[in-house]
């Protein structure tokens, strides 16, 4: 028996719908990964099976993927987002100077006594991992907290074999301070330190314990003022403080995990950042074609300006750029991907200019389509901004999204974290941008009035000869051990006088500490360009060293009322 006309329409509608769902659900590996940028849009002719399922996916998209569309389309209004005036971050910015913008809630210059207190027990157990003998630092802490259950002191270890280590002394005779260097004896005492309520999305908990075992304290320690930089040490600590909302123990397992990220996965410092793009230009230049691979692969990235960084929004934050449409998965392998975006990130870090501590990423999605979908490098940002890079993100802007990517969205944002997913916006045009970043500082690729466009400059030869000078860059080294290891003394002697109520002590020694950090800080750009290789940022004078910075390279200041008026 035949069915009708209508009951036709419907089994073939059924069937249908069943077939698309199953394609939604289960979708092809072309379609599987999402990256930051790729080629621009195809106008190759695809299947017929493509083309239906394109038919498919813009009909569910219209009518079911509006409403995620619409309910993140609109920025924050400005009322809500009071941003400083712009003109101190034009011109040469001296990032050892704080800017004249107040410090966010929770950040260095704007604590509670409270959070004080909380940074300061975080420094205890961070020290306990360094290896340092605290000296009963831990009792107290207890009897100034008026808690009891603080973690036991470390067990005396035999003293290890002497070593040198780039950034300290490897031995525990040579000062009272020095560490014990049994990393199972450190494991043993901070095993305790867990996370039991469900709250680990990463697997850090595990991280933690295995780091603990794996590296030495010594190592530990290294990597972490390997990523202090020209950062002040209380800045990165705050960030992973905030992150895990002031709860002390969960915030140490965050931090020495990444500590082991950097030091094991991704080898941020000895690698990424010491070989950078000359690397790659050798590895191009190469006979092995996987070497070769790795070298053209990374420089396409850059060539192509697939992601870059440029200028400042309203908020004095460096803006990042992706151009989405450029990218395609096939291109590259998520390796060089990973190593390219956190290039990208570390690079970042070195434009921020106190109290500014975040950046903002503009994802523009001019003719993005589903070719430039590539879910693998979006699922690593993510977590490199919520593991590894906490606190780091000001804003995401998704730039003229087309219709197609509203339920892709909707799987994205459930990876995210709610704090994360609060500072993503979509914007539509220009005057939505505008809301961040002042017209005259949003470039004419986006429709701002910004007469600027990338271009990457090639690596120069010799740009990187003071790295050939290992005597000046072992001095320099040495130097920055000892202020260090002055940093570290004086962290203890704060905590202790503070623990103890000894008010014009702690004091005294906070100031003290704070001179030697400035030394830190300052000590690092003398110490940069024997450690880092150039970047594209360095050719193109954004980077002057010695902590200085321009954005807008050759751009002059400007008294315009359409820039005064965007800080009301």
């Amino acid at each position: 028996m035949r069915a009708g006309p209508v009951l036709s329409r419907r089994i073939h509608c059924s069937a249908w719908s069943h077939s698309l769902r199953a394609q939604i659900a289960a979708p092809s590996r072309r379609l599987s990964r999402f990256s930051p940028v790729a080629r621009p849009y195809s106008t190759r002719t695809e299947s017929r099976e493509a083309s239906s399922f394109w038919i498919a996916f813009l009909l569910l998209t219209v009518g079911g993927g509006a409403w995620i569309y619409n309910t993140n389309s609109y920025p924050d209004s400005p009322t809500q987002l009071r941003p400083p005036p712009q003109e101190p971050f034009l011109g040469i910015i001296d990032t050892l100077q704080t800017m004249p913008t107040e410090p966010a809630p929770g950040t260095l210059g704007s604590l509670t006594s409270e959070q004080e207190v909380k940074l300061q027990e975080f420094w205890v157990l961070a020290l306990k991992v360094f290896g340092v003998k605290l000296d009963g630092l831990e009792l107290d802490q207890a009897r100034g907290s008026g808690k009891g259950d603080a973690p036991p002191p470390s067990p005396k270890k035999s003293a290890p074999k002497s070593r040198w280590s780039i950034w300290g002394r490897s031995t525990e005779e040579e000062e009272d301070t020095k560490s014990v260097s049994s990393a199972s004896g450190i494991a043993s005492s901070l095993a305790s330190i867990n996370i039991t309520d469900g709250d680990d999305k990463y697997g850090q908990s595990k991280e933690f314990q295995q780091a603990l075992v794996d590296l030495s304290p010594e190592e530990i320690r290294t990597a972490f003022w390997s990523m202090v930089k020209q950062d002040h040490p209380d800045s990165l600590v705050l960030r992973f403080l905030r992150a895990r909302k002031w709860d002390v123990k969960k915030a140490l397992i965050m931090f020495i995990s990444t500590m082991r990220w950097r030091l094991q996965d991704m080898h941020v410092d000895d690698d990424i950042m010491a070989n950078a793009e000359s690397l790659a230009v050798k590895q191009s230049q190469s006979s092995q074609p996987a070497e070769k691979k790795k070298g053209e692969e990374f420089l396409t990235q850059l060539r192509m300006g697939k992601s870059f960084l440029h200028g400042v929004d309203r908020f004095g934050r460096p803006i990042c750029v992706v151009r989405v449409r450029l990218h395609r998965a096939s291109e590259q392998t998520p390796e060089t991907l990973e190593r390219y975006t956190v290039y990208t990130i570390e690079t970042a870090r070195l434009l921020l200019a106190p109290p500014v501590e975040t950046a903002t990423i503009i994802f523009d999605m001019t003719d993005f389509s589903l070719a430039n979908m590539d879910y693998t490098p979006v699922k690593f940002m993510i977590k490199c901004f919520e593991a590894n890079y906490p606190e780091s993100l000001g804003s995401v802007l998704i730039h003229k999204a087309p219709w197609v990517f509203s339920s892709i969205w909707g799987i994205i944002k459930g990876w995210l974290d709610p704090v994360v997913a609060a500072k993503i916006h979509f914007t539509k045009n220009r005057d939505d941008l505008e809301k961040f970043i002042p017209r005259n500082q949003i470039m004419k690729e986006l429709e701002g009035d910004e007469d600027w466009e990338y271009k990457y400059v090639e690596v120069r030869p010799g740009e990187n000869d003071k790295m050939e000078d290992t005597e000046t860059r072992d001095t320099l080294i040495r130097q920055r051990q000892d202020l260090a290891q002055e940093v570290q003394d004086s962290t203890i002697e704060w905590i202790r006088t503070s623990f103890k109520g000894q008010t014009e002590a702690a004091k005294a020694a906070k100031e003290k500490r704070n001179a030697q950090i400035e030394q830190l800080r300052k000590q690092y750009w003398e110490l940069d360009p024997y450690i880092r290789a150039r970047s594209l940022y360095d050719r193109l004078d954004i980077i002057k060293g010695q902590g200085k910075i321009e954005f807008y390279p050759g751009a002059e200041k400007t008294d315009s009322k359409d820039t005064a008026g965007a800080a009301q």
